[in-house]
């Protein structure tokens, strides 16, 4: 082969290492519920929860770990730098801390270049991180967490400039300011979030930025935050516990002005304590999850996030459990939901994916906020429908608001992504009979107008 050819193969090889690493950022639409890249095309959020990831992994494992969820089909990894669990005095999986001195607060730079490895890993393999500068026991520990407790409104500014000066130009990131902690009354709080965000800003980064909340009502970020330029869109953790009506929540989002996207970023883990009793009630299983998760993006969110809870605390037989844990993370990241979740990114994407919007008038049941609640998505046009049912109860549909008067669909299983069976409704007013009822047996209905 000739020198100038090799020279060739060599900068044509560069060229696509580097236009594996620089991904597309991810913009609001123009309409402000959804999310995309900035080639103009859907961005639908798919995240794992890897709280821990930055602090507990090395660099093969992290390589193992997103290689799995890449052939998961997730596209977002929602990961801390200074982490929850001790992530100020317990070294990363390399024997760094974050801080050489925290009196000065001197940055240890070898640290944080883990952390660029970790970015330009993800990024090759096509993720975002969704980037938490810190966990919110830093800012307050409340009951739980083991801080130290950091930051004071000027040094949340100060770390916020820094680490959004390094990190300017990553345009696989997406900011998440807080972490589990909710703003108390009568405190500074708010104030030292909102001068976190305002360093980031000032540092030249322009990357969209959230808010992790912990439960709350009536929505998450919002309650705090909705009416601050720097959050593009809102986000929840709808928690541990089934039987939420976490629908609510997206539809309160959505309601406000201006209009922002709205996603839950930690619904309940699968293998987690329902609502932390594994004595009594047992662990998380499947179908909760699945329907929190549909419940949500029929509602209009704008993706949905995922979480394993050994996963999330990348927990190892040599760390100290949080909340007992079955196994090991390694081995569990191949559980039921974590295959059955890219699922609903295909359903939704199957159809005009910017124009989607909720309309429960398309029920015609009167409806309780319980397991079985039915929810529906159509085109803004009424070109398509697409009803979620948990249970696969009869539901009684009215058709007024879609185009025509004959319709086409068929049945989606959220358990295996696969569609079958050939549905023809004639007429505005229908009854729907899912093709299994009970516990488990949840199906989505895909119609299209015909005429």
């Amino acid at each position: 082969m000739s020198k100038s050819l090799s020279t060739f193969f060599l900068v044509l090889l560069l060229f696509q290492a580097n236009a594996q690493e620089n991904l597309p950022k991810v913009l609001v639409h123009p309409d402000q519920k959804y999310l995309m890249t900035a080639d103009g095309k859907p961005f639908f959020w798919l995240a794992d929860t890897a709280w821990e990831l930055l602090h507990r992994l090395d660099l093969e494992e992290t390589e193992f770990y997103l290689e799995t969820r890449k052939k998961q089909g997730f596209n977002v990894i929602q990961a801390v730098a200074l982490a929850e669990l001790d992530g100020i005095n317990d070294p990363n999986a390399y024997g760094e801390k974050p801080f050489k001195s925290l009196q000065t607060w001197e940055y240890n730079e070898a640290y944080f270049q883990h952390i660029d490895q970790v970015f330009k890993l993800a990024a090759e393999k096509g993720f975002y991180i969704a980037f938490l500068p810190t966990w919110g026991d830093k800012l307050f520990k409340n009951s739980w967490g083991t801080g130290p407790e950091i930051f004071t409104p000027e040094s949340a500014y100060n770390y916020g400039k820094w680490i959004g000066k390094r990190y300017k130009d990553q345009t696989n990131l997406i900011w998440v300011i807080g972490g589990d902690r909710n703003p108390r009354e009568n405190s500074e709080d708010i104030y030292v979030w909102n001068e976190m965000a305002r360093g980031i800003k000032d540092s030249g980064a322009s990357q969209l930025m959230t808010f992790h909340p912990q439960p709350s009502s009536p929505g998450g970020s919002s309650n705090w935050f909705h009416q601050e330029s720097w959050l593009d869109f809102n986000m929840h953790q709808t928690g541990h516990c089934p039987n939420q009506p976490t629908y609510q929540k997206i539809l309160h989002d959505l309601s406000l002005s201006p209009t922002k996207p709205s996603i839950d970023g930690e619904p309940m883990y699968e293998e987690h304590p329902k609502c932390f009793n594994a004595k009594e009630l047992g662990y998380s299983e499947a179908a909760d999850i699945r329907r929190i998760m549909y419940w949500n993006v029929f509602a209009g969110a704008a993706g949905q996030s995922y979480g394993c809870h050994a996963v999330w605390q990348m927990y190892d037989l040599d760390k100290t459990p949080v909340n007992a844990p079955l196994k090991p993370w390694n081995l569990s990241l191949d559980l039921e939901m974590a295959n059955q979740v890219k699922h609903l990114k295909e359903v939704i994407l199957s159809r005009n994916y910017f124009d989607r919007i909720n309309d429960q008038s398309l029920i015609a049941n009167s409806q309780e906020d319980n397991d079985e609640f039915v929810v529906a998505s159509r085109g803004n046009q009424g070109e398509y429908a697409m009803f979620y049912f948990p249970t696969g109860k009869e539901t009684a549909l009215d058709l007024s608001n879609l185009q025509g008067e004959k319709f086409e669909g068929n049945w989606f299983d959220p358990r295996t992504g696969v569609s079958f069976g050939s549905v023809i409704l004639e007429g505005k007013k229908n009854i729907v009979t899912p093709p299994s009822q009970g516990r488990g047996n949840d199906w989505v209905l895909i119609l299209d107008s015909i005429n």
